[in-house]
Order: structure tokens, then sequence, then C-alpha cells
């Protein structure tokens, strides 16, 4: 695998299949104007720092789907094992080769340009970090969740064959800090407490709701996270669809 060495190149890659098992198909979900995977890949696309956006799905044929929508939405695309989102990862940085990748979940829709922008150009002011995210000291809602990591490490992790890291790709660097140089976006007034990400039903419902009233706000989108967060301060009715959902945990 060969990687870049001259000007730092970042890539986002957004992972992405339809196979959910508690929402199958919830990324080709229609939210507004677009689906929820092409909300995605329009906040990829339009957050400064990026050199190319690609959606890693799988080449199950139930995500040629996603393929096809990932393409439609401007993405590149790769395609990988179903059950090794690392391995899919490594596939993307192979054919679209970069010194980092900001890793983003396809079912998160309300990805703010302007943060994922803060996350890259952190990274670029001190490339010798190995992990920048959103989530090492969690203080937005759940469904801003981004994060960078160099290429390099990526290999390195993807040289273990068998571990929680095969499936969320960062694992093994955000829960080793003694090994790898980490830093995080961190916001104020916290608002971890919220969420935002689309895992079942009642979180659709959430999303349904909140997207109609921001965008009687502030327009189509993509929204500044602070304006979803204020909304859901004025609307507590909107919280608590979702509040009881408890996000799976890592196996």
């Amino acid at each position: 695998m060969s990687f870049m060495s001259s000007s730092p190149t970042v890539n986002v890659v957004i992972q992405a299949r339809a196979s959910s098992t508690r929402l199958p198909g919830k990324v080709l979900r229609p939210l507004g104007e677009r689906s929820v995977l092409g909300w995605v890949v329009r906040a990829a696309r339009r957050t400064r720092g990026v050199d190319t956006v690609v959606v890693a799905t799988s080449d199950a044929p139930d995500d040629d789907a996603v393929a096809e929508e990932a393409l439609r939405q401007g993405a590149r695309v790769v395609r990988g094992p179903l059950d090794d989102v690392l391995a899919r990862f490594l596939v993307a940085c192979e054919e679209y080769p970069a010194d980092a990748v900001v890793r983003l979940t396809a079912d998160c829709p309300l990805h703010d340009p302007a943060l994922l922008t803060q996350v890259v150009a952190l990274w670029r002011a001190q490339p010798e970090l190995d992990y920048v995210s959103t989530t090492l000291v969690r203080t937005l809602p759940r469904g801003f969740d981004a994060e960078l990591v160099r290429v390099p490490v990526l290999a390195e992790q993807a040289r273990r064959p068998e571990g929680p890291h095969r499936e969320h790709v960062t694992y093994g660097v955000a829960n080793d800090a003694e090994t790898y140089a980490c830093s995080g976006v961190v916001t104020a007034p916290r608002a971890d407490d919220l969420r935002v990400t689309l895992d079942t039903e009642d979180d659709w419902a959430l999303l349904e709701a909140l997207v109609r009233e921001l965008s009687r706000r502030h327009g189509e989108g993509p929204f500044a996270w602070r304006d979803v967060v204020a909304v859901l301060r004025e609307r507590a009715d909107l919280v608590a669809l979702n509040a009881h959902v408890e996000q799976k945990e890592v196996a």
C-alpha cells in the first residue's frame, strides 16, 4: 500500500451499508430533499481542507443501491467486506491515497461542515497527531461524531486480524493514548445529552421533525451544530422522542 508523502492529503471516508441490524436501509431513507446518505456526502463535500470524499460500502448485493446513491450524490465509491469495515477503509486508502482520512458514518445526517473543517484544520496545523476527533471528550450531541486518523496508523491497526477495531475502525487508536498522539475538538456549552444519530424508528421520528423545524428557520441545510442544539433546547417534545434510546455498545 502506498501513501502520499508530499503536501498532506486528507480524504473523507464514509462507511455505509444497507443491512443495519436495528433499522435496515436507514441510510437510503429520504430526509427532506435528499437521502440520509446524501446529507452526509453533502456535508463532507463542503468541508474545507478535504481532497476527496469516498463512500466505503460492502460488496454485498443489497449495497448496490448504496453505491449508486453515493455516486449520485457526488462521492467516489469503494467496496469491500461487509463485516470488516477497517478493510474497506484500507481499500479506500489504496484507491484514493491520502495522508489522513476523516471517518464518518452514513447514519449521522446532520454533520456541520464548519465542525468537520475544525477537525481537519487542527490536524493540518499539527500533522504529527495520529488522531483528532469530536469524541475524545464528548461535548456534542451523538450524531456529530467525526474522527481523523493518519493512514499509516490505520495500516498498523490492520495488522491485528481480530478485535473491535475491525468494525469500529479507530477503536484501537482512540483507546490507546499512551501509544498514539491524540487531540480533540471540545465545544461549550455541553450538549452530549442529546442524540441526532439514526439507529431506530424513534431516532427517525426525531430527525424528521427536527429537519422540518430547522429547514423552516434556516433553509435546506446543512445546519450549524449550534442551531441544531438551539432547537432541541427549545423543544423538549422533540428530545423526548428518542431520549430513551441506548447506543449499542462496542462488542
